[in-house]
């Protein structure tokens, strides 16, 4: 009897768990000041949203009594309010390191989820930490949480003896909603009790469920108001001071404006005037003695904040827009280039993007660059010419992302690089899908791209991809299968770098939902894959993995992983040569990973990993090791040495056409030799308060590349010795950077930046083993260049200024 009034009990329990809470907001006519103390009359009479439920990792179990978390929403015309009681029985433990923005370190966090148009599409999420540190994103299903976003709100938190309060003033403007006279909106509210590493939910987070953004609960009672007017200046003013030992110091000022215009309820243009970029984080460049480009990271704001709809289909690389120019000079005998060009300016850009009540999302990005030369010299007369090496070019992107059923899409993606003259043009056009049953256990998703490029020679080329999977439950598994033509070329405005294949893949994978006695989570995949060329049939990529992903009951990470590659494959890309490869052999790869608790002062995460092939001597291996330490809660240093040797690395160098015949083919070359890699990263945080933070990055990188033997390729992809070749292409590549800034938010929206930044990198063929000399030939006044910059960027909001203005009336 006793069994089965518990099984009722848990049986009612989880059913009240897995419907939608309601919430009550109230109307208010009194200000609120947002000072952490939640006593204005306001706050006592407000509904309560109580009874937190465990998001992970024991998915579904009540907060404890002890630590129950009370919130209550008010509103009035321009903004709703959010006030919190988050209880603690050990107020003393409450962990509050203070970080930058969006980066909430080891403090326990609040966080309040909206979604304006309750459609379980998308929801803006607002957090505060316990040490009064914001962040914020956008969260969908299908990107996850997209920090890049930054809206303008207020918020404070104080410490209590019971715990601690968050009180927050989101305005309407950061939100989206429509223009309906009575308001629902889905709404969730999230607590993370950081030294246990535990996270709650309001409205329960059902982890079984393929979906986040759905599961959100209701707030009922919002009447009569209306969107406000979305009118954002931006205006900056930044100070650049350049020095370097070839070259007179001098100093620059720039200014400009970013613009954000809320076009209606759904739909916000961002534009920038006159950019300027020089603050943000260097490259981490490396040796790449590879067939591709280095691919970078997007630091630029612009196009990194609230770039969802664009990243749809993976078409869209934003650092094509003011990278390196799209064609190489023309050099005649006897000149060299005196001014390489490294990066286009853009000359501005501009987005709109956003998502009717029906489910359509729009987004538009056009950005133009300017015309750009570099200076070539003849050798022998001296005389200097220049030539265009990228024109006057448009870029353009256009999406229309169709959402239905809440958790469905169908997408259509244009990308467009225009350039002026007689210069290479490209158009994109792509359809992707990502279709989930209504109780998101299964998805279909994939897409379809066709490139059109006009040049010298045009050219067109397709890629298609196609995947289902199983997404929820503890047993999951999904299949797929991808096909690329010879001629596929997105790279205008995309990257690629793989074409004329089709290939099959498949995972499975098991992990547990809720703790047991040892783990908090575990998950376990295995994963096959096989690609073959598309012309011959061959194998260009095959593997067999397996990995296991694991986090304690204290909160420590480990991983171990295996992949076997069974099968011999050809290289089609190494060779840098029509219709010819080079045999890889088969190999087996382990790599290990651990990551201690970060709630502790001092972490530690560690990733070695070996690789062994069936060719004698050839193996490579490598470790990561990253301590670090948090002094207190304002200073935080973390240090990561890097080391990775591959021995016996066959790699292309060189290309010889002797009779300059098309009919013979040329003589490729490539070499057995060893690549030795080190590079030493050192971060660091010292935070004065909230609002202000010094922030320390130094990398010191070392990598070359020493040729032993010099080898023919053979049309069969085998390598034989080549001795007559007796040009040195050994490769040595060192760099250092070091940024030095200060960052206060002075005002919400505002911001004064302070960055010191040197950084100095050489290339040589010569091999220099002595790695002292490798760091500090770099660190004298020869080699540097130094840069010291002051940017102040002031956020006005027209619906503040309107109110001023109207009061004084």
């Amino acid at each position: 009897m006793k069994k089965i009034a518990f099984f009722i009990f848990i049986l009612f329990s989880f059913l009240g768990y897995s419907q939608k809470k309601a919430l009550q907001a109230q109307l208010i006519t009194e200000s609120i000041s947002i000072d952490g103390k939640l006593n204005e009359p306001a706050w006592q009479n407000a509904p309560i949203a109580s009874d937190f439920v465990m998001y992970q990792p024991d998915n579904g179990k009540p907060i404890p009594e002890n630590q129950k978390t009370e919130v209550k929403v008010l509103y009035n015309n321009d903004a709703i309010y959010v006030g919190v009681m988050m209880y603690d029985n050990e107020p003393n433990k409450i962990l509050k390191e203070i970080s930058q923005r969006d980066n909430f370190g080891t403090a326990d966090i609040f966080g309040v989820f909206i979604n304006g148009f309750n459609d379980g599409q998308q929801s803006f999420e607002f957090f505060v930490s316990a040490a009064d540190v914001q962040g914020d994103c956008i969260m969908t299903d299908v990107n996850g949480e997209d920090y890049s976003w930054d809206a303008v709100w207020i918020s404070k938190a104080a410490m209590t003896d019971n715990g601690w309060i968050v009180e927050i003033k989101i305005p309407y403007a950061a939100l989206r909603f429509s223009d309906e006279d009575k308001q629902t909106w889905g709404i969730n509210f999230f607590r993370e009790i950081k030294r246990e590493r535990k996270k709650y939910t309001w409205n329960l987070i059902d982890t079984k469920l393929g979906t986040f953004t759905q599961q959100n609960g209701l707030l009922e009672g919002i009447e009569n108001i209306k969107p406000p007017t979305r009118l954002f200046l931006m205006p900056y003013a930044s100070y650049y001071l350049n020095a370097a030992d070839h070259q007179k110091t001098y100093a620059t000022i720039k200014g400009g404006m970013d613009i954000k215009y809320g076009i209606n309820d759904a739909f916000t243009l961002d534009a920038i005037l006159i950019p300027d970029f020089g603050q943000t984080k260097y490259d981490d460049q490396i040796l790449n003695l590879g067939p591709f480009e280095q691919q970078f990271n997007e630091n630029r704001s612009f196009f990194t904040e609230g770039t969802d709809l664009f990243n749809k289909g993976n078409m869209f690389y934003s650092r094509r827009i003011g990278g390196r120019p799209s064609t190489e000079p023309t050099l005649n005998d006897h000149e060299e280039i005196i001014e390489e060009v490294q990066n286009v300016n853009l000359i501005n850009a501009l987005k709109i993007s956003g998502r009717t009540k029906k489910g359509l999302g729009v987004g538009i990005l056009n950005a133009i660059t300017e015309k750009t030369f570099t200076t070539i010299k003849d050798t022998i007369s001296g005389e200097t010419r220049r030539e265009v090496v990228e024109p006057l070019t448009n870029y353009n992107v256009l999406v229309l992302d169709q959402r239905f059923r809440k958790n469905s899409s169908i997408t259509l993606i244009n990308t467009n690089v225009t350039r002026n003259g007689d210069f290479r043009d490209a158009n994109v056009t792509g359809l992707a899908w990502d279709l989930n049953t209504k109780a998101n256990t299964y998805n279909l998703s994939g897409n379809v791209k066709y490139s059109m490029i006009n040049d010298t020679e045009d050219k067109n080329g397709v890629f298609s991809t196609l995947s289902f999977a199983e997404t929820s439950g503890n047993y999951r598994y999904s299949l797929g299968s991808d096909f690329v033509s010879k001629d596929f070329d997105p790279n205008d405005l995309g990257i690629n770098f793989y074409t004329n294949y089709y290939n099959f893949y498949g995972n499975g994978n098991y992990r547990i939902l809720n703790p047991t006695k040892l783990f908090n989570s575990f998950k376990i995949d295995y994963d096959m894959y096989l690609e073959l060329n598309k012309d011959s049939g061959k194998v260009q990529e095959n593997k067999i993995s397996s990995e296991v992903n694991i986090t304690t009951i204290k909160n420590n990470y480990y991983g171990l992983g295996v992949v076997f590659y069974p099968l011999q494959s050809n290289d089609y890309y190494e060779p840098r040569a029509e219709n010819r490869y080079v045999i890889i052999p088969r190999k087996i790869e382990t790599w290990g990973s651990i990551s201690t608790n970060y709630n502790k002062k001092f972490a530690l995460d560690l990733n070695p990993s070996i690789i062994f092939t069936d060719e004698a001597g050839r193996m490579a291996y490598g470790v990561d090791i990253g301590p670090r330490y948090r002094f207190n809660d304002k200073l935080l240093l973390t240090y990561t040495f890097s080391f990775n040797r591959k021995n016996n690395n066959k790699g292309y160098i060189d290309s010889i056409d002797e009779d300059n015949n098309e009919s013979t083919p040329e003589t490729i070359i490539f070499a057995n030799r060893n690549v030795i890699t080190y590079s030493n990263t050192l971060s660091g945080k010292y935070a004065l308060n909230s609002a202000m933070t010094l922030n320390l990055a130094v990398r010191q990188y070392w990598s070359y590349a020493e040729n032993k033997e010099d080898l023919e390729l053979l049309p069969d992809g085998t390598l034989t010795p080549y001795p007559q070749y007796t040009e040195n292409k050994n490769s040595s590549f060192y760099s250092w950077n070091t940024d030095l800034s200060y960052s206060w938010w002075f005002a919400p929206g505002s911001q004064l930046s302070i960055l010191y930044r040197n950084n100095a990198s050489n290339f040589e063929r010569i091999i220099d083993k002595d790695f002292k000399h490798n760091v500090s030939a770099l660190l004298n006044n020869e080699a540097l260049k130094h840069i010291f910059s002051i940017s102040v960027k002031y956020f006005i909001d027209y619906n503040a200024v309107k109110n001023k203005v109207r009061k004084r009336a």
